[in-house]
């Protein structure tokens, strides 16, 4: 579902050293990750895929997902990126 872009957490990006810090407080990181990329593309469409917990593993699940990256939604963006 399309997460809300909540602008109160837009604060959590100031910086003193950049124009933007890519890291803000322990809540909202889906919804502060969209933030900082929404600075980034002006018009163009874009979407942020919020894959960061599924795509590491500590340990082996099974044959085919062995501990490390499991390149998580991969497979299914290139069948989407294929249907265009």
């Amino acid at each position: 579902w399309q997460l809300p872009l909540n602008r109160k957490l837009k604060n959590q990006l100031k910086s003193d050293i950049a124009d933007l810090k890519n890291v803000g407080d322990r809540y909202g990181g889906a919804i502060l990750a969209g933030l900082f990329l929404e600075e980034f593309v002006g018009d163009t469409p874009w979407a942020h895929l919020d894959i960061a917990g599924p795509a590491f593993l500590g340990k082996s699940c099974d044959t085919h997902l062995p501990v490390g990256g499991t390149g998580f939604g991969v497979a299914t963006l290139m069948e989407l990126a294929l249907l265009k």
